[in-house]
Protein backbone atom coordinates (compact mmCIF):
# COMPACT_ATOMS: atom_id res chain seq x y z
CA UNK A 1 0.00 0.00 0.00
CA UNK A 2 1.18 3.36 -1.22
CA UNK A 3 1.50 6.00 2.26
CA UNK A 4 0.19 9.58 1.53
CA UNK A 5 -0.67 12.15 4.49
CA UNK A 6 -4.38 12.04 5.77
CA UNK A 7 -6.32 15.41 5.14
CA UNK A 8 -8.64 16.74 7.92
CA UNK A 9 -12.02 16.29 7.13
CA UNK A 10 -15.36 17.76 8.64
CA UNK A 11 -17.68 15.64 10.31
CA UNK A 12 -19.99 15.56 7.28
CA UNK A 13 -17.59 14.95 5.02
CA UNK A 14 -16.46 11.98 7.31
CA UNK A 15 -20.18 10.65 7.63
CA UNK A 16 -20.68 11.33 3.30
CA UNK A 17 -17.18 9.05 2.71
CA UNK A 18 -18.05 6.41 5.34
CA UNK A 19 -21.74 5.81 3.77
CA UNK A 20 -20.14 6.07 0.29
CA UNK A 21 -19.24 2.55 -0.13
CA UNK A 22 -16.47 3.34 -2.12
CA UNK A 23 -13.12 1.21 -0.74
CA UNK A 24 -10.90 4.81 -1.32
CA UNK A 25 -13.12 7.06 0.59
CA UNK A 26 -13.66 5.22 3.32
CA UNK A 27 -10.05 4.55 4.17
CA UNK A 28 -9.39 8.06 3.50
CA UNK A 29 -12.48 8.80 5.78
CA UNK A 30 -11.09 6.31 8.32
CA UNK A 31 -7.47 8.04 8.51
CA UNK A 32 -8.66 11.16 8.46
CA UNK A 33 -11.20 10.94 11.76
CA UNK A 34 -8.41 8.83 13.88
CA UNK A 35 -6.00 11.70 13.01
CA UNK A 36 -8.07 14.23 13.44
CA UNK A 37 -11.54 14.06 15.10
CA UNK A 38 -11.31 15.11 19.02
CA UNK A 39 -13.97 12.91 19.40
CA UNK A 40 -12.30 9.13 19.60
CA UNK A 41 -15.37 7.62 20.63
CA UNK A 42 -17.09 8.05 17.95
CA UNK A 43 -14.24 7.05 15.94
CA UNK A 44 -13.53 4.49 17.72
CA UNK A 45 -17.50 3.06 16.72
CA UNK A 46 -16.91 3.97 12.90
CA UNK A 47 -13.48 1.49 13.15
CA UNK A 48 -15.64 -1.78 15.10
CA UNK A 49 -17.98 -1.39 12.51
CA UNK A 50 -15.48 -1.26 9.74
CA UNK A 51 -13.34 -4.33 10.97
CA UNK A 52 -16.61 -6.30 9.82
CA UNK A 53 -16.18 -5.04 6.01
CA UNK A 54 -16.35 -7.54 3.18
CA UNK A 55 -12.92 -5.74 1.70
CA UNK A 56 -10.07 -6.93 3.23
CA UNK A 57 -8.34 -3.47 2.54
CA UNK A 58 -10.82 -1.54 4.70
CA UNK A 59 -10.77 -3.56 7.85
CA UNK A 60 -6.99 -3.60 7.30
CA UNK A 61 -7.25 0.41 7.39
CA UNK A 62 -10.20 0.59 10.48
CA UNK A 63 -7.45 -2.01 12.83
CA UNK A 64 -4.84 0.41 12.08
CA UNK A 65 -7.29 3.61 12.82
CA UNK A 66 -7.75 2.03 16.17
CA UNK A 67 -4.04 1.76 16.62
CA UNK A 68 -3.62 5.55 15.64
CA UNK A 69 -6.97 6.36 18.26
CA UNK A 70 -4.47 4.66 21.17
CA UNK A 71 -1.64 6.99 19.64
CA UNK A 72 -2.87 9.89 20.07
CA UNK A 73 -5.65 10.05 22.07
CA UNK A 74 -4.06 7.05 24.94
CA UNK A 75 -7.61 5.70 25.32
CA UNK A 76 -9.78 3.59 23.82
CA UNK A 77 -12.95 0.98 25.26
CA UNK A 78 -10.44 -1.52 25.81
CA UNK A 79 -13.77 -4.09 26.80
CA UNK A 80 -15.06 -3.25 22.98
CA UNK A 81 -11.67 -3.45 21.05
CA UNK A 82 -9.95 -6.11 22.44
CA UNK A 83 -12.54 -9.20 22.01
CA UNK A 84 -12.58 -7.45 18.31
CA UNK A 85 -8.83 -7.80 17.51
CA UNK A 86 -8.07 -10.42 19.11
CA UNK A 87 -11.17 -12.45 17.00
CA UNK A 88 -9.81 -11.13 13.48
CA UNK A 89 -6.11 -12.93 14.63
CA UNK A 90 -7.63 -15.88 12.43
CA UNK A 91 -8.86 -13.72 9.26
CA UNK A 92 -6.96 -14.52 6.48
CA UNK A 93 -6.54 -11.20 5.10
CA UNK A 94 -5.39 -8.94 8.17
CA UNK A 95 -4.67 -11.55 10.74
CA UNK A 96 -0.81 -11.18 10.59
CA UNK A 97 -1.11 -7.30 11.12
CA UNK A 98 -3.54 -7.24 14.09
CA UNK A 99 -0.41 -8.18 16.62
CA UNK A 100 1.22 -4.92 15.76
CA UNK A 101 -2.35 -3.12 16.39
CA UNK A 102 -2.01 -4.66 19.78
CA UNK A 103 1.31 -3.79 20.23
CA UNK A 104 0.62 0.11 19.44
CA UNK A 105 -2.12 -0.62 22.48
CA UNK A 106 0.25 -1.82 24.83
CA UNK A 107 2.97 1.04 23.89
CA UNK A 108 -0.01 3.73 24.59
CA UNK A 109 -2.55 2.43 26.66
CA UNK A 110 -2.00 0.49 30.15
CA UNK A 111 -3.24 -2.72 29.84
CA UNK A 112 -4.86 -3.74 33.40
Amino acid sequence: MEYYEPLPMSRAELEASIESGNQTAITEALLSAAFFDPDWRWVQGICLRFLDHTDSIVRWYAACCIGHIARIHEVLDLDLVLPKLVSLKTDAAIGPYIEEVMEDIRRWIRLQ
